[in-house]
């Protein structure tokens, strides 16, 4: 008898086949995150009670790579409110909790074995006591500094350690430059099969002139960045199966899976 899950699986993937195929889904999707952009829809939600500013699409997409991955550390640029952050920790409990149930052990919440690793040039006053004041707060290692900065590259590979399995999130500043610069710092870390994802990529795909009080714009943005870490760069594929998937995201060509 065939497997249902398996049956399912498969169903899954044949309808996301017929997504990406499906060229007028795949413009309305672009057309409703521009219709959207003015209202900010991304700083509409929440991660445990702090601002996110994600793509609800995304964050649920981030959950189902870490419990694939299940990765030893999660490293972030870009800390904001610390949203993200706290979305991270809170799965890398969950992945704790579920070994130390395979184990037949029992899980300390002060040593906990994953972290999460933030770095921004300016963690706010405000947003580090948040931070730090939140349950997740125990495996979270924040980094103050610029994330192409040597110093700051050399302390995040020293938190990284010999960890096995890294997962790493770009979401800093979203300049050609800056963004390349970080593909070329951190995505060695990432561990084979797991990612490197490359948020608001959606830059590109906006109208020229949509961020008038930013130093990124069309032509000069994260998805650029991708395509040209890309074409000297063959350890990573963008995974097309996640766009056809979430349809509205903030970071398509976004996902970055490291195949070698």
């Amino acid at each position: 008898m065939d497997d249902p899950h398996e049956l399912f699986r498969a169903s899954a993937r044949a309808n996301l086949r017929r997504a990406g195929a499906d060229k007028d889904l795949q413009a309305m999707s672009r057309m409703w995150v521009r219709a959207a952009a003015p209202y900010e829809y991304a700083y509409n939600f929440t991660a445990l009670g702090r601002p996110a500013i994600q793509f609800p699409q995304d964050m649920v997409a981030v959950q189902e790579l870490v419990w694939s991955i299940r990765p030893d550390v999660i490293v972030e640029t870009g800390v904001a409110h610390g949203g993200s952050l706290i979305h991270s920790a809170s799965l890398l409990t969950i992945l704790d909790y579920c070994d130390a149930l395979e184990a037949g052990t029992t899980l300390d919440p002060k040593a906990p074995k994953r972290r999460v690793i933030g770095i921004d040039i300016d963690i706010r006053s405000h947003n580090r006591a948040a931070i730090e004041a939140h349950p997740m707060s125990n495996r979270i290692d924040l980094i103050q500094g610029s994330s192409i900065d040597p110093v700051t590259i050399e302390k995040v590979r020293e938190k990284v350690g010999n960890a096995k399995r890294v997962l790493v999130a770009l979401d800093s500043n979203h300049t050609h430059d800056h963004v390349l610069a970080e593909l070329n710092a951190y995505a060695p870390l990432v561990s084979v099969g797991s990612y490197c994802i490359v948020f608001d990529t959606l830059i590109e795909d906006m109208p020229e002139g949509s961020f008038p009080d930013r130093p990124w714009d069309k032509g000069d943005s994260p998805k650029t960045a991708v395509h040209e870490f890309l074409k000297h760069n063959k350890q990573f594929e963008i995974d097309n199966e996640i766009d056809h998937k979430l349809l509205i995201s903030v970071a398509p060509d976004g996902y970055l899976k490291r195949v070698s």
